[in-house]
C-alpha cells in the first residue's frame, strides 16, 4: 500500500478510470480486482448497474433496484482499496447526491432548481455541495463528476437542461463555483464539465455526436465563461465534452475528447488551465464506435490531451497503446496532475474508508430552504382570494396528474381547503373523460402537475390525452396549476397562458410540495427567477 508507482508502466496505468458497477456479479468484481492488481489503475467510477448506464439507457433494460446498494458500495470500495498497491481515487457521477446512483441514499435538488435560487442564497448552492460531498465521503468516495457549467441556452437539449444552472453564464459560473466550494471544503475533489460546452446542443451525446456551430469568439463570449471563471479559481479538474466544434477544430467534426487543438491549444495553452483533464465516458457512442482496433480509442483521448481516461473499456491494450505512443515528458505530466489531486483528496497515506452514516435530517431541512426560496410564480392573479372564495362557495376541486390524491401538496392543502379531490395515473387515461365530467359541477380548480420524466423526450412523458384535458380547463375554469418538474415542460401545457395561477415548483420532494401549499395558503410571495427562458401557449 501507499506505494509510489516506479515503472513507467505503472504510472500510464494511473491515467485508467474504468467503470465498476455497484450491483455486479462476483465474476465482474474479481475482473476488477485483477484490473487492480495487474496494471496499477487510478481510480474508478461507480455506476449503478450495467442495465442503468447511460447508453443502454435506450435500450429499456431493466434496472433492479436493490435496498441494499448505499452499503454493497461501501463494501465494494473497502474490497477493491484493499487489493490496490497505490490507493484508487474512487469517483462517481452525483449532481444531484449520490442518489443519481444510489437508492435510498440523500438526494438533492437538480441543478435548474438551484439556479431559480437569488444570488443573495447562493450560499445554500455551497451548502448543497459540502453535503454531497459528506455524503460521498460516508462511502468512501472522493472525486465527484460534478457539477455542469454548461450554460443552457437550448430548450430542446435532450440531455442537458435540468442539470445546468440555467442560461446567464454569470449564475452558472457563480453557482458551480459555491457547489464546488462546499465539496473542497470537505476534502472532496470537483469537476467542471462539459468542455468546451454542452447547452447549445439537440444530440444526446450518451448517443451521437453533438456539432456546435460557434465561433471561437462566441464561445468565449458565453460557453466557455464558467470555464475561464474555474481556471481563475483553480478548479480541481474538467471534464472534456463528447462535442464537436468545427471553428476549433480546422472545420473537422472531431469530437472534443479526441481533439489537440481544443484540449491542448484552447484549454491549456490559451486559457492556461493546468489542472487534471478527463475525458467523459469512453463508453458513449459519439466515440466509442470509432475505432476497431482495442486501445487505439484511449491512445487517442490521451493524445489529444487527456489526462484521465473515464469509462476506459480496453485498460491493458489502452496502457499497452500509450506506452508504444506517448513520451516520457506528456506521462510525467498527466501522472504528476492525477497525483497532486490524489494528495489534494489525502488518500496516499491511507484510503480513508467511509464512516456510513448519511444526515436524512440535515437534508431535509436544506431541501426545505431551498424550497422557499426558488418556488416561483409565473402568473398571479390573487390567487388565494379566489381559492378561498371557491372553498366557501363549495366550487373548488383538486386535481392530481400523475401522483394519486394522497399526495403531501393536497394533504397540506386540506388542512385548510378540504374539497373533492381527482387524480389520473401515468397509463391510466381511461379515466380522463369521467374525470373531465365530474369536474363541470366546479368552477375553480387547484391542479398539481407532477412532469413524470426530467428529460425532453415524448413531452417529459406526458401522455396527450392529459395534455388535451389540461388544455381544456385552463381555456374553461378559473386554474391554478402547480408544475412539480422541469419548467421546460411549461411550453408543451396547452393554453398555459390562460391559467388564472401557474407556479413552478421544480421538484417533487415532500419539502417542495408542503411549501408550495403553504404559498397558497398564506398567500407567500415567491422570490424564484426562472433560470431559462419560456414561451408560454
Amino acid at each position: 500500500m501507499n506505494k509510489i508507482p516506479q515503472t513507467i508502466q505503472q504510472k500510464v496505468g494511473q491515467f485508467f478510470f474504468p467503470a465498476v458497477f455497484i450491483n455486479d456479479t462476483e465474476e465482474n468484481i474479481q475482473e476488477t480486482e485483477r484490473l487492480i492488481r495487474e496494471y496499477n489503475i487510478g481510480g474508478l467510477t461507480f455506476f449503478h448497474s450495467r442495465a442503468s448506464a447511460a447508453t443502454n439507457y435506450e435500450g429499456n433494460k431493466k434496472i433492479v433496484f436493490n435496498d441494499d446498494s448505499y452499503k454493497q458500495l461501501k463494501d465494494r470500495i473497502e474490497r477493491f482499496q484493499k487489493c490496490a498497491t497505490t490507493p484508487l481515487l474512487i469517483s462517481i457521477d452525483a449532481e444531484w447526491g449520490l442518489a443519481m446512483r444510489v437508492e435510498k441514499t440523500p438526494q438533492y435538488p437538480y441543478a435548474i432548481t438551484l439556479g431559480a435560487l437569488p444570488e443573495s442564497e447562493s450560499h445554500l448552492v455551497y451548502e448543497v455541495g459540502k453535503q454531497i460531498g459528506l455524503d460521498l465521503k460516508s462511502v468512501g468516495i472522493h472525486y465527484n463528476l460534478a457539477p455542469l457549467a454548461d450554460v443552457n441556452n437550448n430548450p430542446d437539449n435532450p440531455v442537458i437542461g435540468y442539470r445546468s444552472f440555467g442560461e446567464n453564464k454569470e449564475k452558472v459560473a457563480h453557482f458551480a463555483l459555491e457547489y464546488l466550494r462546499g465539496m473542497s471544503d470537505v476534502g472532496v475533489l470537483g469537476c467542471l464539465k462539459h468542455f468546451p460546452g454542452h447547452g447549445n446542443t439537440n444530440v444526446d451525446s450518451h448517443l451521437g455526436l453533438p456539432v456546435l456551430k460557434e465561433t471561437l469568439q462566441e464561445l468565449l463570449e458565453n460557453e466557455l465563461y464558467p470555464f475561464i471563471k474555474g481556471i481563475e479559481d483553480n478548479v480541481d479538474s474538467i471534464m472534456i465534452g463528447h462535442l464537436a466544434v468545427p471553428a476549433l477544430n480546422s472545420g473537422k467534426d472531431t469530437s472534443a475528447t479526441l481533439s489537440k487543438p481544443i484540449i491542448e491549444t484552447l484549454l491549456r495553452e490559451q486559457l492556461g488551465y493546468d489542472g487534471l483533464v478527463i475525458s467523459d465516458a469512453l463508453n458513449m457512442h459519439s466515440v466509442s464506435k470509432l475505432y476497431d482496433v482495442k486501445g487505439q480509442l484511449e491512445w487517442e483521448a490521451f493524445n489529444a490531451g487527456n489526462d484521465v481516461l473515464c469509462f476506459a473499456e480496453n485498460v491493458p491494450e489502452g496502457i499497452q497503446a500509450i506506452l508504444e505512443n506517448a513520451s516520457q515528458e506528456r506521462i510525467e505530466e498527466s501522472f504528476n496532475r492525477i497525483w497532486k489531486c490524489k494528495e489534494k483528496a489525502r488518500i496516499l497515506n491511507q484510503a480513508e474508508i467511509g464512516s456510513g452514516v448519511l444526515d436524512f435530517e440535515r437534508t431535509a431541512l436544506l431541501n426545505d430552504k431551498i424550497a422557499q426560496n426558488s418556488i416561483t410564480k409565473i402568473i398571479d392573479n390573487s390567487n388565494s382570494e379566489t381559492v378561498f372564495a371557491a372553498h366557501k362557495n363549495k366550487t373548488l376541486a383538486k386535481l392530481s396528474l400523475y401522483k394519486t390524491e394522497d399526495n403531501d401538496f393536497f394533504k397540506m392543502l386540506n388542512t385548510q381547503l378540504s374539497s373533492p379531490e381527482f387524480a389520473i395515473k401515468a397509463g391510466d387515461t381511461t379515466v380522463v373523460t369521467s374525470v373531465e365530467k365530474d369536474l363541470k359541477a366546479f368552477d375553480t380548480i387547484i391542479i398539481s402537475l407532477f412532469v413524470p420524466k426530467a428529460k425532453p423526450l415524448n413531452n417529459f412523458d406526458i401522455e396527450e390525452s392529459v395534455l388535451e384535458l389540461l388544455g381544456k380547463l385552463l381555456k374553461s375554469k378559473k386554474c391554478i396549476l402547480y408544475v412539480f418538474g422541469n419548467p421546460y415542460a411549461l411550453p408543451i401545457i396547452p393554453n398555459a397562458k390562460h391559467a388564472l395561477g401557474l407556479v413552478e415548483v421544480y421538484q417533487d420532494f415532500v419539502e417542495f410540495q408542503k411549501n408550495a401549499a403553504i404559498q397558497i395558503i398564506e398567500n407567500k410571495n415567491c422570490v424564484g427567477k426562472l433560470p431559462v427562458n419560456i414561451e408560454l401557449q
